[in-house]
This record gives C-alpha cells, sequence and structure tokens, in this order.
C-alpha cells in the first residue's frame, strides 16, 4: 500500500494491495492493478520476492534460511520440510532442499540468459536484465506475472508470439517448475534410465506429456487459423502448456472460441504436478481418476498404473480433490456471474485460474466489484495451500473407531 510501491506515488487501496499480494504468494497471476506500469520498481521487487517464496513453498524458504545460517533442522522441521515438497520419506530431506534450491536458481538463471538478447534490444541493458530475471522467475514458479504492460496493458507476452526464444524459455521454466522436486531427484539419481523411476515420477512424466501434446494439436487445428504456420504452432503449444499453471499468454484468450476457453478451464483445474511451484488438483490426481475409471470398465477389483496396483485410499483422496476444486470453480463463478451479469463460462475461466493459481484471464478481473474479488481472493488462498489441508485443519475431529454396517447404493 506504501507511495513507494506505486509508480504514481500513491497509496495503494488494501484490497487492491491484498489481492496482488495474494496473486504473487500464491503464485496465481491474476491482477486488478496492470504490473508493469501500475506498479514502481520497488513494488515490482516486493512481488518478485513473494512470487519466489511462494513458488518454493513458505516452509522450504524457511528451512533455507536455516541451513545458510548454519542452524541444526530438528525432526519436526524435517517433518514440515517432508511435507512441503512432498517427499515419500524423511531420511535426505535436508539434502533434497539443498538440491531444490540449487536447482531452482540455476534454472531461473539459465532462463533469463536466454531471454537476455531480446529483452535488452527491446528495452536496453538495465530494463533488460531485469526483465529477464523477472519472467524468469515468474515462470520457473509458475506465477504468470509479467511487466509487459508497458506496450500495453494486460497484454502480457503478445507481442512474442513469434519470438522463439521467449516462447521457448517460459515453457521450459513452466514445464520444469511444474514437474515436481521429486520428478528432478530421479532424474538426478537415473538420468534416462527411466525404469529406475519411482512410479510416481513415471505418471508425472506421462501425463504431463499427454496434457501438452494433446491440446497443442487440438488448438493447433481449431484455433489461431489466421496465423502463419510456426506462429501457429508455437501459440498452440504455449497455450497448452501455461494454463499448467503459469499464466502467461500469447495471443487474445477473448477471442479464442468457447470450446477452447473450456479446454482451457480443464487444464487449469489439472494444473502441475505434486510437490512443484504450480498448483491445482495435480496431474497424480486425475491420473488416479483415469486408472480407476479403467478398473471400472475392465472389471478389475483395484486401480492399475504401470504395473503397479493404487491404494483405495488414494482414489478416495483424488475423488474428494476433484470434487472439491469443481465444486469451488463452478460455485464461485455461479457467484460472481449473479452478482456481474457475466456469462457463466466467463466467470468459470476466472475461477478456474484462480484456484488453479493459474493467472489467466478473459479480462474481466480488473473490473469485478469487491465482492467478487474477494472470492477470487479466497480462491487462490486456498488453492495455493491445498484444499485439503485447509479441511484438515479446520475440521479434524476424533477419529472414527468402529464402522457402520455395509448397505449397497446403486450408482450410475
Amino acid at each position: 500500500m506504501l507511495p513507494i510501491s506505486s509508480s504514481a506515488g500513491v497509496v495503494t487501496p488494501f484490497t487492491d494491495a491484498l489481492f496482488t499480494s495474494t496473486t504473487s504468494v500464491c503464485v496465481t497471476g491474476l491482477v486488478v492493478k496492470d504490473t508493469g506500469t501500475y506498479w514502481s520498481t520497488f513494488g515490482h521487487s516486493v512481488i518478485l520476492l513473494l512470487i519466489q517464496i511462494g513458488g518454493l513453498g513458505v516452509v522450504t524458504v524457511a528451512a533455507s534460511f536455516a541451513l545458510i545460517a548454519g542452524r541444526r533442522i530438528g525432526l519436526f522441521q524435517r517433518s514440515a520440510m517432508q511435507e512441503a515438497v512432498a517427499a515419500p520419506k524423511i531420511s535426505g530431506i535436508v539434502k533434497l532442499t539443498t538440491f531444490i534450491l540449487k536447482v531452482t536458481f540455476t534454472v531461473e538463471l539459465i532462463g533469463a540468459v536466454i531471454m537476455a538478447p531480446t529483452f535488452i534490444k527491446d528495452f536496453g541493458w538495465g530494463r533488460g536484465i531485469w526483465m529477464s530475471f523477472f519472467h524468469s522467475i515468474s515462470a520457473f514458479c509458475n506465477a504468470g506475472i509479467d511487466l509487459m504492460g508497458q506496450r500495453e496493458p494486460f497484454s502480457s507476452m503478445i507481442s512474442y508470439v513469434g519470438n522463439p526464444a521467449i516462447n521457448i524459455a517460459i515453457m521450459g521454466l513452466i514445464i520444469i517448475g511444474g514437474i515436481g522436486f521429486l520428478t528432478w531427484d530421479d532424474i538426478r539419481s537415473h538420468g534416462i534410465h527411466i525404469r529406475k523411476y519411482c512410479m510416481q515420477s513415471k505418471v508425472i512424466l506421462v501425463m504431463t506429456g499427454i496434457l501438452i501434446i494433446v491440446p497443442t494439436t487440438c488448438f493447433f487445428f481449431l484455433e489461431f487459423a489466421d496465423m502463419p504456420f510456426w506462429d501457429r504452432l508455437l501459440a498452440s503449444f504455449f497455450q497448452a502448456v501455461t494454463p499448467r499453471t503459469a499464466g502467461f499468454n500469447t495471443v487474445n484468450l477473448a477471442a479464442m472460441s468457447e470450446p477452447g476457453q473450456m479446454a482451457m478451464v480443464f487444464l487449469m483445474l489439472v494444473g502441475g504436478s505434486p510437490g512443484s511451484t504450480a498448483g491445482g488438483m495435480k496431474t497424480t490426481t486425475f491420473a488416479v481418476l483415469i486408472a480407476c475409471a479403467v478398473s471400472i470398465f475392465r472389471k478389475r477389483d483395484s486401480a492399475q498404473f504401470l504395473g503397479r496396483r493404487i491404494a483405495h485410499e488414494v482414489i478416495l483422496t483424488a475423488s474428494t480433490i476433484t470434487l472439491m476444486y469443481v465444486s469451488l470453480c463452478v460455485g464461485g463463478a455461479m457467484i460472481i456471474s449473479y452478482y456481474e451479469g457475466l456469462p457463466i463460462l466467463t466467470c468459470m475461466y476466472e475461477t478456474a485460474s484462480a484456484v488453479g493459481t493459474v493467472g489467466l484471464t478473459l479480462g474481466i478481473t480488473p473490473e469485478l466489484g469487491t465482492l467478487s474479488r474477494w472470492i477470487l481472493i479466497l480462491l487462490m488462498y486456498i488453492g495455493r495451500i491445498g484444499g485439503l489441508t485447509l479441511i484438515y485443519a479446520t475440521l479434524s475431529g476424533k477419529t472414527q473407531m468402529g464402522k457402520f454396517p455395509l448397505e449397497k447404493i446403486t450408482v450410475g
């Protein structure tokens, strides 16, 4: 809210400042003020710091300070670190956290170096280098917040739709940040020997590939028909990657067809992978649901994936998470649609973007009223900390010791 944070030197209203802080630390990307023009360099620095903390996770950042200070990491802290990065075991968690920090800063530096020549050419040395680092960190942390508004407010990366360096760098950063820290560790430990990877890493890589290739193909043949071949291919690829869950865009999303927009809503809800910088209900959740459906179609007694059975409690958790995300998305959209008088699909696009911590928008966020903004703030917060975490924290009670009598119910 401080005057030093805005380019005009004025006090920012509390709701606008809260919305910006939430979208930054929750690495969402929805904004009510154009980031590039409204905020000053100091404001940009605050936003970037929040993005980095939100991307790595508060627990990981706190642990990194303890490691730098040479403090001993106790069992309680190690357990919290294990939960933060979705590690399967507590042993070696400090070494894994150190590896995560090294990879994070190395990848962000490489991304900035790749984008620097283009940005330096367009904005000069000082501004170009700053924009390279800002967008590299924002992309790796799957935030999607950009500084391109000085060309045209809320324009994101539209002016670079045909630029290979910017497109490839940002897509690469989004994918690397979104596949999860444990997948990095598997790649480090086993290299190209994929058979040695744990099942979770295999599932993540398979689902990530499917959720990129299939939407890219659909977008290429059904959208962006007025573009040259290579621009159309880059645009299709970029719009398939960015909903999971970065929030950059290189085309006018409002000009896409309704089926295309609905496909992006689905991708935003799925999101990235566990233990990553991305949000959403996660690729593994979607994979478990598919495996469960296949097992029912084939009349198997258990869900299977890559030659392994999936535990029953994992299926229950995946079903709960899916119901929660869909309910939050649709419920929030219905309220906003009624309150603002907007089409339900447009509102679903914004709520899916918020609860999936994506940041893509059809352009209505800056025009929303106070109630709708508070709904998006709540959805961003729930989406980042995880719905189950919130439920466990608020509704956990005594464990049920017995079981009720069993009775069948017909479904489907």
